[in-house]
Parts: C-alpha cells; sequence; structure tokens
C-alpha cells in the first residue's frame, strides 16, 4: 500500500491517518474541544501504530484547529465517565493489578512513536497540555509554532504524569528543571521550549507545515538502514556507559558495512 487515507474510528473517536509511500500524517480531529484526549482516543492512537505500513519512514503527528492537545477530557474524572467507559473513580475502586493494566494499556499510545523503523515529528501549534504534552514528548522531534505553550497540568489535580512523558522530559531538560516545570505546572512557551531542548525548531504558526516537510525531506534523504541503526544507538547511549556505547556503535558499523558490500542477510 503506497497511499491511502483511514478514518479511525474508535468507540466514536475519530482520527486521520494519512500515508503516502514513506510518510505518515496521525491527525486529532476534535478542534471543538481542543483534541482533548480520552481513552477511546488513546486506543485509536495505539491502532494508527499498528496499522503503519512497512513503507512508512517518518510519521507526523498534529492536531486539527488552534491547540495541538489541551490535555485529558475532564469528563474523565465525573462519576459518568464516559459512555461505555468505567469512569477513573472507578478504576481507582477496583484492584492494584486491574489500575496498572489499564494504565499500561494507555501508555501504549504514547509508546509506540519511538519505534527504530520510523522518526515521528509533533507539529504543535497552541496548547500542549497534560496528555498533550506527554504525547509531543513521545514524539523524536518537535516542530512548535511561535504560539505553542506546554503545560503538565497532572500535579495540579493530585495526580503524576504516567503517560510516558517523564523520561523523555528528564532526558531533554534534565531532572531539576523537569521537576520545576512538573510540580509548578506552569506553561512553556516556544521560546523557552526551543532553548531548554524541548523544541527542536520553532517558526511563525503559518510557517509549520512547511518547516515539518523540509525536516521530513531531510531524513528521508539519508538511507533508512542507517536511519533505523542511528537511532537505535542514540536511543540505547543513556543506559550504556561509554565502553558499552562504543561496543554497540562498532557492532552497528559492522552491519552497515556488510549491508553495503552486498555480504547482509
Amino acid at each position: 500500500m503506497t497511499a491511502g487515507k483511514t478514518l479511525l474510528d474508535q468507540d466514536g473517536v475519530q482520527l486521520t491517518v494519512d500515508h503516502a509511500d514513506a510518510v505518515a500524517t496521525v491527525t486529532l480531529t476534535n478542534p471543538a474541544k481542543r483534541n482533548a484526549q480520552s481513552p477511546a482516543l488513546w486506543r485509536a492512537l495505539t491502532e494508527a501504530g499498528r496499522l503503519l505500513p512497512g513503507s512508512v519512514r517518518v510519521v507526523v503527528l498534529r492536531g486539527e484547529g488552534k491547540s495541538f492537545s489541551a490535555g485529558l477530557d475532564r469528563q474523565a474524572f465525573t462519576p459518568e465517565g464516559f459512555d461505555g467507559e468505567p469512569s477513573f473513580l472507578d478504576l481507582a475502586r477496583g484492584s492494584d493489578e486491574a489500575l496498572d493494566a489499564e494504565i499500561a494499556t494507555y501508555q501504549e499510545a504514547f509508546t509506540w512513536w519511538r519505534r527504530n523503523d520510523i522518526v515521528s515529528i509533533a507539529a504543535v501549534q497552541g496548547h500542549a497540555i497534560g496528555a498533550g504534552f506527554q504525547l509531543a514528548l513521545g514524539c523524536d522531534v518537535r516542530v512548535c509554532a511561535d504560539d505553542a505553550q506546554f503545560a503538565m497540568r497532572e500535579t495540579s489535580l493530585g495526580l503524576v504524569p504516567d503517560l510516558g512523558g517523564t523520561h523523555p522530559l528528564v532526558s531533554l531538560v534534565g531532572y531539576a528543571r523537569a521537576l520545576e516545570i512538573c510540580a509548578t505546572g506552569r506553561f512553556v512557551g516556544a521560546e523557552e521550549a526551543e532553548r531548554v531542548g524541548l523544541a527542536n525548531l520553532v517558526v511563525p504558526a503559518a510557517e509549520l507545515g512547511a518547516a515539518v516537510e523540509d525536516l521530513t525531506a531531510a531524513l528521508l534523504a539519508a538511507p533508512r538502514d542507517a536511519v533505523v541503526e542511528t537511532k537505535a544507538l542514540l536511543r540505547g547511549a543513556v543506559e550504556r556507559t561509554y565502553e558499552e556505547q562504543r561496543i554497540a556503535e562498532r557492532a552497528a558499523q559492522a552491519r552497515r558495512l556488510r549491508d553495503l558490500a552486498g555480504l547482509g542477510e
């Protein structure tokens, strides 16, 4: 499959996935609610990852309207929750095992963006709050409009960020700044985000789409296997010692050299 458009409808939540050869674009399509998130949306995002054609090398994540995503829909905290879903209050009354399993399922929507076989780009405009912030952090790269505003508001609600965002946040900005951002729940504007490493690039809002296209083209210019190996090396560098990383580099280079020489499997 080289091109197409999928309208995922998971329990009433619609999400578009456009793909053309090596590029896929996943779009949050609820601008009326500033792309607020729900468990149904998370299931749709997880399904989007599973349905990606093998030809896709770059995945762009964007949100329709003025905001990337304003975070979790507050309806989750009402006694009635969402139609056909247990409310978060009901989940809290269940067993530890059931609650842990449910949160693990939610996290899957935020995890697959870091797969080694793709490079993921979050195109962020307007608000990226809470779960929206964590979704942007789930991607490899963030290109932001100059009106982008990040905030981790979970702590102010008596919660913690639990959708995979704490690890990349600390990796990007360091422990002390990550703690300050999360504990205060303050907004981080686009200029600061670029300065501290949250944003790879900040552009005027009208130029966001063009900037993402330019970056996508640059990422596709290198051979796919070289990018895959490089991403794997960089992702593993944090957990490896310097000597272990040198060993991993040698092994990866040996694979590339053998492949280029026509000696690969």
